[in-house]
């Protein structure tokens, strides 16, 4: 079907086809009467067609003033040159009209299909043959086929103006103006039958113009002009175009007034008749321009008699009358009016469509033009002299504002809003008129004014320190901006302020937005004049400036005019006043207020809380919002980050995709931006954005289904090199604009005006500096080139080279930043993904012709309609950052900035929270593999105790965590995978994969290593084992025997209990007298021989009682023998980073002593001397491996001798007790004895007439006692350890949240021997902590540790009755017997308890038949045994040596396998979870370098520095080495060798109150431990003395 373009057609009627069209000629109107025979349709059905058209439009009375601005969102791109239809139409021409395309209103129409038609219309003809004349001009019949005529495209524009809203109204009259159409003056409404004047949508252009009369160009807002009005209108039905010979007049190149010829039009138009439009005539000041001054040309729609009130209007206002007129009589109505006009004063100009005559003067005044059959030129010219001659005399003015005093019209100002909202900023105008324009920021904004940039220029200093004392330099500075911010709250609200948060910050939103407008609107005119006029003098002084640099003039002149010009710079800052200024005041209010930690404003009830959510309000409703203060060169980072915390507490933590747009000041950025977007980014040259500013669009939920994301925040920056700055450090501030706005972009736009090499090369050093910034850190934006205002942007080949060239350009460009940046890159596409053909866009020029009467070119609206649909196609590929990611990247960005070295200072805060959430994670999915293989060894040592194990397969046990392990690597799959930050956690993955595999590897090889071991101590005592059953048997026997001897006498408990025991010790020394005694043991011989075969005997005997408690010795010089002479001649002893090497040696030697003792199973295997010598071997090692820190020494005899003595000597002592423990298990005498009462419960129960099954289910019960208690507590010690990592604060994270827990235990017990043990033995510390948090848990009097335990001993009777159970079952389907009993039941239990049932087998149970009784009697005895298990009343009675292995040991084997890694200077540990992790070690924040003993050079004093300020300077150094002279800069640690290069170490100047806390504190403590002082250049600041315990704590929870 072929579609038609939309409004065009044959013009054929439709249904309402006889419908009278008063702007089409009265013959063509006659002739369509006489062919349909209708009348004109009557009003009312005119009406219906009218509303019908807003139907169709899928508007509707409802609509009326609700259309606004928040339904212009960001939508799916429309495809404006295919057919739309109906129901888009109103979406097309506002997207158009927002983009400033004047072809908007050209809108090609989807035609509706038909079934029955697919032409253009249905003729019924004779089919027959015929001539020529019979078949071409024989009137055929039309047929009516029920087809809608197209909407008039001026019916869609005024429809949407009817049911817009003020704002709507006010930016739709704007972007017509910029389209340079003619705008509605007075609207008939047709749902009210009011005339409406929309004075409020004149309030926010401007025109400019250069008049002939005065030479000077003015620029000024339209509704305040005063020029002369030409008023266009006509009598009756006429055969010309009024409209179109306006546009001959005004401008013959573009339709200003909309016309019957135009494009689009058809006989269909219902709602312009009785509409008044107006347009101006601007001059250029060139000689070609039409008319000398501006002139408003005001065109009344429809016939002038049916709309009496508009040119009762218009007339009255005018200065000159344009009439059309066809022949009238001289009896028609119409010629009183035209009468009435030829009488009147002002000049007449009667265009008679029926005359074909010249101009003629008909008298003063008063003339008339032929127009039948005359070329338009011609008219066109004869009207421009007739207007121009009568604009000659003098003739009243024409003003907009004025029109609304006519009573009869509805004015859109007065309704209650905007009165009110005018009523607020007129009162607000009259407080700033009280003073002059050059006092008025100083007066009502004085916190931004010298306050603030005081501040900012000291919050630089601060972060970029001088001097040699740091801490000194920083707590002066941290103090002075301290003062400066207790003076800004000291000064509080002006009382201009109070004012506009008084008359805002309780109204409606409604009134809220036309006060915020009306306050625009004031203050523009309030300060445009003076604005105006500094702007002209500021570029007559800059050029003047270049000439003279172009003569390379150094004379006196220049540096005047330099003067001059930085004075004017200043006179144009304290213009400018704006609403962005007023936000900037109550930002710094604000700020001030939450730096002093006060809540409210002194003198006021406004609480400044409130403050960040009216900002936030304001970007919801489209404000921009400055995220860069363009004067100060500042970011105001608390209040920023304040009101994107509203932002998301009314919003919601939205995904959001960032843009930002960089180029060369005046080029067109803006215009671009609100172009694409309908943004309100300042674009005249008069007001230039200052800074970087930020504005919310939202994407609509159409869109959104094909973006990750529910808003566009675009961010557009103050233009680089701008004139303002001049004679400032533009480079710098250039730098970093780029670096700020390019970071926080997803996507940046390059805008370039033109293809100028210079202008290009400027710009392209900075942003590609910027890019190789953002790549060493780690962040990845996209880029986009956009060449503004290109000639020939359809010549392909030209193109082409323009892009090789500008390729060349930024290759050459990365080179050179590369050197700057320290950097190998060779070209742009190493520094980012970059494609030359797809990334770099040509735009047209933006106007087409010469302003200031050229309409915006329709391609450049095009081009910027083609980028937008790139960006989102491009935008569609990101997940974009939510809004607080966004505000954490402005902070990032800004603390790095605020550093001269970006890529050093450069800390991703989204990078390490997603870093740190993955460490979490990493201990969830460790702890589920360490959890799982914990009950399997528990299980398999059962086994093997069990001697149901004689093997273990690391395939076996990879099958018994097969489950686990599957379960972990899905989670790790769906973690990296399905999570929003998936390309961020893509850079970890492998690493975390790996070592996962790696945990799991080594949990299998240490299970089998462990299991083997005990394997092999079962197999060691299988001899004593046997021996041991074999006893076992012998004494069950002889107390059978014993009981059915003494059964038939009768004795009575006692004397049953005198012949046991007499008969007892008989058996015992019997079987005892077959077995070797145990010999005892001299563990200290043993220790002197083993050492003795290492050293020298003479000097171990020697160092017997003198070596001491070597682990507690802090000062270690006398151990040493020195080699490097530097530090022994200034006699201060050994330097405190080796002091401090030296006890970690010794602390390490004794974790791992420690360690092997617990590996050696001497409670099993008994005590061997082999354990004492791989104790000596390992301190010899360890000893013989320490390096030396800085200083060279080595050690003397004396301390590998002491430190071996020390070391055997505490392992010989638990060697000692678990080998006593040991002999109680193994020596048969001791073994035996403690078997006495087992067995005389068997002698008792066979003498009282027990039967066999009875006495041996008694008997197997009694046994079990102590298996199941054990196997209780072993249960528990895994159960606990989970539960505590969930309950217990501390253990929920990740290491750093341990670390947290642990600094305010420590703060909180305040014991300097913790905080130093903390200091220097940090693993200590954290397993001393871990240790006493699981005491405190287990013990506590809410602990859950004893309903667990004694939930595990009710599990496991259970567990023992089901076994008996079973076995009963099978055994007595089977006709087995006991032995068979026995093995099924301990078969059962293997898994569950340690029980052996060797010494019960064979002859021992032959006896034992009734296994029905054997069952019950196991039930039966089994529940008092357990009850007496399940002893534990309170926590206290918890035994913690009863588990095999402790929760506390499961813990710490759980958190301490981490990096241990501490910084060189500060001593801090790296917070990493994985010991060899990727990347370097990190710390959350470092700490004073004198806590661990450092001191400057040549003193004795300890040093006061943060290594994090430190690291900030410029030109302090440190020494490396203390035997050298050698200085690196503090900036540049890492070249200090291998110990500084692997840490990453930010700078931060923040206050840290914790660290600073605790050295005012301990000072003492700090100056006698180390015996040195804080004085000289370690003099604590007195500001140091001011932080509390309380702050320290509350600082904790900031920074870990």
């Amino acid at each position: 079907m072929e579609t038609p373009a939309y409004g065009q057609g044959p013009g054929k009627k439709g249904k309402h086809g006889n419908i009278p069209h008063l702007h089409d000629c009265k013959q063509r109107e006659d002739g369509e009467k006489r062919e349909s025979g209708k009348e004109p349709a009557q009003d009312e059905d005119r009406e219906q067609i009218e509303l019908e058209i807003f139907s169709r439009l899928k508007l509707s009375r409802e609509n009326t003033n609700k259309l606004s601005i928040d339904f212009l969102q960001v939508t799916p791109p429309l495809q404006r040159h295919e057919p739309c239809k109906e129901k888009n139409l109103v979406l097309t021409y506002i997207q158009g009209l927002l983009m400033a395309d004047y072809t908007a209103r050209y809108i090609p129409m989807e035609e509706e299909k038909s079934e029955a038609l697919n032409t253009k219309g249905a003729m019924v003809s004779d089919v027959q043959e015929g001539n020529a004349f019979e078949n071409i001009f024989k009137r055929s019949v039309h047929l009516d086929t029920g087809k809608r005529q197209p909407i008039h495209p001026m019916d869609i524009q005024m429809a949407v103006f009817l049911c817009a809203d003020n704002f709507l109204r006010q930016l739709m009259v704007t972007k017509l103006s910029q389209c340079q159409f003619a705008l509605p003056l007075l609207v008939p409404n047709i749902f009210t039958k009011e005339i409406e004047f929309p004075l409020w949508a004149f309030r926010q252009f401007k025109k400019s113009w250069k008049s002939h009369n005065e030479n000077t160009s003015k620029s000024q807002t339209i509704y305040k002009a005063e020029t002369p009005m030409i008023a266009f209108f006509r009598f009756s039905a006429v055969s010309s175009s009024k409209s179109e010979l306006m546009n001959n007049l005004i401008n013959e190149r573009h339709d200003t007034f909309f016309h019957r010829h135009c494009r689009g039009s058809s006989k269909s138009r219902l709602l312009m008749d009785g509409v008044v439009e107006i347009a101006w005539y601007c001059p250029s000041g060139e000689k070609t321009d039409k008319f000398t001054d501006c002139v408003a040309f005001c065109n009344l729609h429809g016939e002038a008699q049916a709309n009496e009130t508009q040119l009762q209007i218009l007339t009255d206002k005018s200065s000159v009358n344009v009439v059309l007129l066809p022949n009238l009589d001289r009896s028609d109505k119409s010629m009183e009016k035209v009468e009435e006009f030829y009488n009147s004063a002002k000049p007449l100009i009667c265009l008679l469509t029926e005359d074909d005559s010249d101009v003629s003067k008909i008298k003063e005044g008063k003339y008339t033009i032929g127009l039948k059959e005359r070329n338009r030129s011609d008219i066109s010219e004869e009207l421009r002299r007739t207007i121009n001659e009568c604009l000659s005399k003098s003739l009243p003015v024409f003003k907009l504002e004025k029109m609304g005093e006519h009573s009869g019209i509805k004015v859109d100002e007065n309704n209650d809003n905007c009165s009110r909202g005018k009523e607020a900023a007129e009162t607000m105008m009259k407080l700033l008129k009280t003073k002059e324009m050059s006092e008025i920021k100083e007066t009502f904004l004085p916190c931004q004014g010298k306050l603030w940039h005081d501040w900012c220029l000291k919050n630089k200093e601060l972060h970029r320190p001088q001097g040699n004392n740091i801490e000194m330099h920083n707590s002066k500075k941290q103090t002075e901006m301290h003062k400066i911010r207790e003076q800004q709250k000291k000064i509080g609200l002006s009382e201009f302020l109070k004012l506009f948060i008084e008359k805002l910050n309780f109204t409606d939103a409604t009134e809220k937005m036309y006060s915020l407008k009306w306050l625009g609107i004031l203050l523009d005119e309030y300060t445009s004049k003076d604005l105006c006029k500094l702007h002209h003098e500021y570029y007559e002084t800059w050029s003047k400036v270049l000439d003279l640099k172009k003569e390379h003039d150094k004379s006196e002149q220049l540096t005047a005019e330099q003067s001059q010009l930085e004075n004017l710079s200043e006179k144009l800052n304290v213009a400018s006043f704006g609403l962005e200024h007023i936000l900037r005041e109550i930002g710094q209010i604000y700020e001030s207020h939450i730096s002093v930690r006060k809540n409210k404003i002194s003198g006021c009830e406004l609480d400044v809380r409130c403050l960040p959510r009216f900002a936030a309000e304001l970007m919801i409703s489209g404000y921009p919002i400055e995220l860069m203060d363009g004067d100060a060169a500042h970011v105001p980072l608390i209040w920023v980050q304040a009101v994107l915390d509203e932002l998301i507490k009314m919003l919601g933590d939205q995904k959001v995709f960032v843009l930002s747009v960089l180029g060369i000041q005046s080029t067109g950025k803006s215009t671009m931006l609100n172009a694409m977007f309908g943004l309100q980014f300042a674009v005249s040259a008069g007001r230039c954005t200052r800074g970087a500013f930020m504005q919310l669009i939202k994407v609509s939920e159409e869109l959104k289904t094909h973006l990750n994301f529910d808003y566009i925040i675009v961010v557009d920056t103050e233009g680089l090199h701008a004139l303002e700055l001049a004679g400032r450090s533009t480079r710098h501030h250039d730098n970093e604009m780029a670096t700020f706005v390019v970071g926080l972009g997803n996507m940046t736009l390059i805008n370039i005006f033109g293809e100028n090499p210079a202008e290009m090369q400027d710009i392209l050093q900075i942003v590609v500096q910027a890019f190789l910034r953002m790549k060493k850190v780690r962040l990845n934006p996209s880029c986009m080139f956009v060449h503004q205002n290109v000639g020939d942007i359809t010549a392909g080949e030209k193109n082409m080279v323009g892009k090789r060239c500008l390729q060349e350009k930024l290759d050459e460009m990365t080179q050179l930043a590369a050197k700057e940046e320290v950097c190998g890159a060779e070209c742009f596409s190493d520094v980012i993904g970059f494609d030359i053909k797809t990334d770099v866009r040509y735009f047209a020029q933006l106007w087409e012709g010469s302003p200031p009467m050229a309409p915006p070119n329709p391609g450049y609206s095009e081009n910027v309609q083609e980028l937008k649909n790139t960006i989102l196609s491009r935008a569609s590929q990101y997940n974009g950052v939510t809004l607080a990611q966004f505000k954490d990247r402005i902070g990032d960005l800004w603390k790095a900035l605020l550093n001269e070295n970006f890529v050093f200072s450069f800390r991703n805060t989204l990078e390490i929270a997603m870093y740190r959430k993955l460490e979490e994670e990493y201990a969830k999915w460790t702890w589920s593999l360490r959890s799982a293989m914990l009950e399997i060894e528990d299980k398999l040592h059962n086994r093997i105790n069990n001697r149901q194990l004689h093997k273990v397969e690391s395939r076996d046990l990879e099958e018994e965590m097969a489950k686990t392990n599957e379960e972990v690597k899905k989670s790790m799959k769906l973690y990296f995978e399905e999570h929003k930050e998936k390309e961020m956690l893509i850079q970890w993955r492998s690493k975390f994969q790996e070592k996962i595999k790696h945990l799991h590897w080594e949990l299998v090889r240490d299970a089998k290593r462990k299991l083997e071991n005990i394997i092999n101590q079962r197999e060691a005592l299988t001899k004593l084992d046997g021996e041991k059953t074999l006893h076992e048997r012998k004494l069950l026997e002889k107390s059978k025997e014993l009981a059915f001897k003494l059964k038939q006498k009768g004795l009575d408990e006692n004397e049953l209990k005198a012949q046991f025991d007499q008969v007892w010790g008989m058996w015992v020394s019997q079987l005892a007298g077959v077995v070797q005694p145990f010999e005892e043991l001299n563990i200290l011989r043993d220790i002197i021989t083993i050492i003795s075969e290492i050293h020298e005997e003479a000097l171990v005997r020697d160092r017997l009682d003198k070596y001491g408690h070597i682990h507690q010795i802090t000062d270690f010089t006398t151990y040493v023998n020195v080699i490097g002479k530097y530090w022994k001649s200034k006699l201060f002893g050994l330097p405190p980073e080796e002091q401090e090497s030296i006890k970690q040696l010794v602390c390490s030697i004794y974790r791992e002593t420690m360690n092997l003792v617990k590996s050696k199973s001497v409670t099993n295997t008994g005590y061997n001397t082999s354990y004492i010598q791989e104790i000596a071997q390992l301190v010899k090692i360890n000893v013989g491996n320490h390096k030396c820190k800085k200083a060279q020494y080595e050690f003397k005899k004396e301390f590998t001798v002491d430190l071996t003595i020390s070391a055997c000597r505490w392992a010989g002592e638990k060697f000692a007790d678990l080998h006593q423990e040991f002999r109680k298990s193994n020596d048969p005498m001791v073994y035996l004895e403690k078997k006495k009462p087992e067995y005389y419960s068997v002698f008792q129960g066979f003498c009282k007439g027990a039967t066999s099954a009875a006495v041996f289910g008694a008997l197997i019960c009694s046994e079990l006692k102590n298996p199941i208690l054990q196997s209780a507590y072993n249960k528990a010690a895994n159960d606990l350890a989970g539960e505590m990592r969930t309950n217990i604060p501390a253990f929920k994270g990740n290491r750093s949240n341990l670390e947290k827990h642990i600094l305010k235990a420590l703060a909180e017990g305040e014991d300097f021997q913790k905080f130093i043990q903390y200091i220097h033995l940090p693993r200590s510390h954290f397993e001393d902590f871990i240790k006493a948090e699981v005491k405190a848990y287990i013990t506590g009097e809410n602990s859950p540790a004893l309903a667990m335990i004694n939930g595990n001993i009710k599990n496991k009777e259970q567990c023992v009755i089901k076994a008996a159970e079973k076995a009963t079952t099978e055994v007595l389907s089977k006709s087995g017997d006991a032995n068979m009993w026995l093995e099924i039941f301990s078969d059962c239990l293997k898994d569950e308890l340690e029980y052996s049932k060797e010494h019960l087998t064979g002859n021992c149970c032959q006896d034992v038949t009734d296994f029905e009784l054997l069952k019950e009697v196991v039930k039966k005895e089994l529940q008092p045994i357990t009850e007496e298990s399940n002893k534990y009343v309170k926590p206290s009675d918890i035994e913690m040596k009863m588990f095999r292995k402790p929760p506390d040991e499961i813990l710490i084997e759980h958190f301490c396998q981490c990096c241990w890694v501490q910084c060189p200077f500060c001593g801090v540990v790296c917070v990493n979870t994985m010991e060899d992790h990727p990347g370097d070690h990190i710390a959350p924040f470092h700490r004073n370098c004198g806590m661990r003993g450092m001191i400057y050079r040549g003193t004795d004093n300890l040093c006061l520095e943060f290594c994090t300020s430190s690291v900030a300077s410029d030109s302090q150094s440190f020494y490396p080495k203390s035997d050298s002279d050698e200085t690196v800069l503090w900036k540049e640690y890492r070249k200090a060798g291998p110990d500084f290069e692997k840490w990453s170490i930010t700078p931060d100047v923040s206050e840290l109150p914790y660290w600073k806390w605790f050295v005012y504190r301990f000072q003492n403590d700090l100056e006698t431990y180390y015996n040195k002082t804080f004085s000289g250049y370690g003099t604590i600041p007195n500001e140091w003395k001011s932080y509390t315990k309380k702050q320290s704590l509350e600082s904790l929870e900031k920074y870990l």
